[in-house]
């Protein structure tokens, strides 16, 4: 679908989707000022050229005990064999390890880690990442408290765009 024009409605469907992604197909037509069979066909359309990806449960990890949140900046060990594919491999099979980038500057990596509570933490630290011999060097960043978390991407969802 390279080429697939949207337009303003296309992307205020998106705007009002990443705001509430359980809106029903009826208000979300009420929202935008369309018909609810036009509004399916448009969401479908943002669904089949992946503009949409999934659709996710915002959950309270604290309500669910997971009170440790910290990220990892993680240095390879470039020098092994197969570093990079054997690091990629080895964390994804870790559950804690939520996110996962590869960054320039002062790491390779940037991990975000959920966890039960510190004693968790300290046990993935020591038992887990640390037993990974492609890991060079590891500086944990914890966090105290959420300040701004958006759901939303900064995009001007005013501007008609082609891919």
């Amino acid at each position: 679908m390279a080429g697939t024009k949207f337009d303003k409605i296309d992307l205020k469907i998106l705007k009002i989707l990443q705001e509430n992604s359980k809106i029903t197909n009826l208000d979300l037509s009420k929202k935008i000022g369309l018909s609810p069979a036009p509004t399916l066909e448009r969401v479908k359309k943002l669904e089949q050229t992946e503009i949409i990806k999934s659709y996710h449960a915002k959950v309270d990890a604290a309500k669910l005990g997971l009170n440790v949140r910290t990220f990892v900046l993680v240095s390879l060990a470039w020098q092994k064999e197969n570093a990079l594919e054997n690091f990629i491999k080895k964390i994804k099979e870790v559950e804690e390890i939520v996110e996962c980038y590869i960054i320039t500057g002062d790491a390779d990596f940037l991990l975000k880690i959920v966890c039960k509570d510190l004693q968790a933490y300290e046990q993935l630290l020591f038992k887990t990442l640390s037993q990974i011999e492609e890991i060079e060097r590891l500086k944990t960043l914890m966090t105290l408290s959420d300040v701004k978390m958006s759901n939303t991407l900064p995009f001007d969802y005013s501007s008609p765009i082609r891919i």
